[in-house]
């Protein structure tokens, strides 16, 4: 049984306070959270839909070409991490009473929101862990929520940094490791983990956002006595099967749900000892908050053997079809399937491939893809299709009706380098080949067919490098990036340019959109340094 710890002295912590304190305490209502953000941006979508999709409409297209510059902070007090040689912004910054939280790998910084000016920064000493990203903080009251490379659960003062508790929730040793945002409903702080190099299982626990208490465990592979067991040649099997939870899901408050993508079968590449579909990996889960009991499943890839993680966070929509009103819930996979479910039963409208494929012969009565197994990684090669999409978010906007995704479309092939009865580890990889194309698409989620497409010039010729997340609002933009350095404006309902300025890097982390002194800002991460631009006064 897996037991959370409580306050230990393994680690060591400091949090560095600057010159100017926060103007105010820093206070969120739990209740707000799940709200369309128009003055806050107070969880890592935006609201619990995933939609990250914002009102305001302050920023137009009739004056997009007037965007401004209004500051930037660069990272200057990281040097080179371990396996990162220079810091990165892959979080999605959070914005509660003027101050912003943002992350990298083993630190914090508050910021004032005005003026990017460093109000606090909580520096995190680990003790294993990949420090491949950091995705953001959660916010309940007063207090910040913190995931570390080596699996604590950190709770920090909002407005001073000052650690008040840590949690460890994963066994660093065992090759977990966390890179996620921890999602706050109501009386919860949801957090998952990662990890996939030593046949471990992945689960999501939930803890009391006061005391550190853990409230539930729910495993992403089934446990002795599950019907779903009959999907894996044994328990064993089953036990280090993968499926880790590395990014953050959605709520629907009505339904009471949490919906959570799954991550990657394990062994990886190599699927020959673990015949079956592999349930709970590469799906779509739908868990009750309060217990995190199993209320329905739907699996993108039924025994996945291509690293095909179901990371895209699964976007909560309502629709009229066929003249009824529907609570609805799409996805863009990384296997290259679009799939739009009742939310409430799990029950598939669209499974549309997004991007050209010939790895599935198929899909079961559930809608399910059948693989081909003549498509399985081999020790001389096969050739499949790279991953179509990754972590990076997509976006929904509710007034076009459309979902966007940056995409690719390109091929890979994939070597298994364990070819033994019972594999373990990765036992297998896999390398893009020849061009790719990178596409920005905008789909209709009810017929799973693509409105418009942006193709990007791709001049490295990347197989797999994807664009970044996609922020769209009621002001008819989509703001994303390309590969060359670009944060580019879209009109939403026809893909046309509106603006582009290039950047030092890539555009990097989640955008966010807010207003501040009645003032509509677009923020973001661009390597090492984060930008706020907004129309001058």
């Amino acid at each position: 049984m897996k037991m959370a710890m409580g306050l230990a002295c393994i680690t060591c912590a400091a949090t560095i306070a600057f010159a100017a304190p926060p103007a105010r305490q820093v206070l969120l209502d739990p209740n707000e959270i799940g709200k369309a953000p128009v003055t806050t941006w107070p969880t890592f979508n935006g609201d619990y839909s995933g939609q990250r999709y914002s009102t305001l409409t302050q920023i137009s297209p009739a004056n997009v070409t007037r965007l401004t510059q209004q500051w930037a902070y660069k990272i200057t007090d990281v040097g080179a991490q371990r396996g990162a040689p220079v810091p990165v912004i892959k979080c999605t910054p959070l914005l509660v009473d003027g101050v912003l939280y943002i992350t990298i790998p083993d630190h914090v910084w508050a910021l004032d929101a005005r003026t990017g000016t460093p109000l606090w920064h909580y520096d995190w000493i680990d003790h294993g862990g990949h420090l491949v990203g950091q995705r953001g903080v959660g916010i309940w009251k007063t207090t910040v929520f913190f995931l570390t490379p080596d699996n604590w659960l950190v709770a920090l003062n909002a407005s001073t940094g000052q650690e008040l508790w840590r949690k460890n929730f994963a066994d660093a040793r065992k090759q977990y490791f966390s890179t996620s945002a921890p999602l706050v409903v109501k009386n919860h702080v949801i957090v998952g983990v990662g990890g996939d190099a030593m046949d471990m299982p992945g689960f999501l626990d939930s803890f009391d956002p006061a005391t550190g208490d853990l409230q539930w465990t729910w495993w992403s592979t089934p446990r002795k006595g599950d019907p779903a067991l009959k999907t894996w040649p044994n328990e064993s099997t089953s036990d280090h099967g993968g499926g880790m939870t590395w990014m953050p899901g959605t709520y629907d408050p009505e339904l009471n749900l949490l919906y959570w993508p799954t991550g990657n079968t394990n062994p990886v590449f190599a699927g020959q000892g673990r015949p079956g579909a592999n349930l709970w990996t590469e799906a779509i889960v739908a868990l009750d908050l309060d217990t995190g009991k199993l209320k329905w499943y739907f699996q993108v890839s039924p025994h996945d053997t291509h690293d095909f993680d179901n990371t895209t966070a699964p976007i909560l929509f309502d629709r009229i079809v066929e003249g009824k009103p529907r609570k609805l819930l799409a996805q863009a996979a990384r296997n290259g399937y679009f799939v739009t479910l009742d939310r409430a039963t799990g029950k598939y409208l669209t499974v549309k491939p997004f991007v050209p494929l010939d790895y599935s012969s198929g899909l079961s009565p559930q809608g399910e893809p059948t693989p081909i197994p003549d498509k399985d990684p081999t020790v001389g090669g096969s050739i499949n299709i790279v991953n179509a999409t990754n972590w990076q978010a997509p976006a929904y906007n509710p007034k076009a009706g459309l979902f966007y995704v940056n995409s690719i479309e390109g091929k890979a092939i994939y070597y298994l380098t364990d070819n033994s009865a019972q594999p373990s580890g990765y036992g297998g990889t896999g390398d893009g080949i020849g061009h790719s194309e990178h596409v920005l698409q905008a789909i209709d989620p009810i017929t799973g067919n693509a409105t418009w497409k942006h193709a990007y010039p791709n001049l490295n010729n990347a197989p797999t490098t994807l664009g970044p997340s996609i922020l769209t609002t009621a002001g008819n933009l989509v703001i994303t990036g390309d590969d060359q350095k670009n944060i580019i404006i879209y009109s939403a309902d026809k893909g046309e340019i509106m603006w582009h300025h290039e950047m030092n890097a890539n555009e990097s982390s989640g955008l966010i959109t807010y207003l501040l002194d009645g003032k509509q800002y677009i923020l973001f991460g661009a390597g090492d340094s984060l930008y706020a631009w907004s129309l001058p006064r």
